[in-house]
């Protein structure tokens, strides 16, 4: 029982940080974001692939 309650805490851990992660993303400012080589509209793909890893 207590894996599948570590297992649910570690998602929403995961879940948390891929959402602040959008968020951060998404609010750089546009000279920021381009001197980075990011696109804000490409926010959750970016956020995804730094959490989870990619596909």
């Amino acid at each position: 029982m207590l894996t599948l309650i570590d297992a649910l805490k570690a998602a929403a851990e995961r879940r948390a940080r891929f959402i602040r992660t959008r968020d951060e993303i998404a609010r750089l400012p546009l000279d920021v974001a381009l001197d980075l080589n990011i696109y804000p509209g490409d926010a959750d793909r970016i956020a995804h692939e730094a959490v989870y890893g990619r596909a």
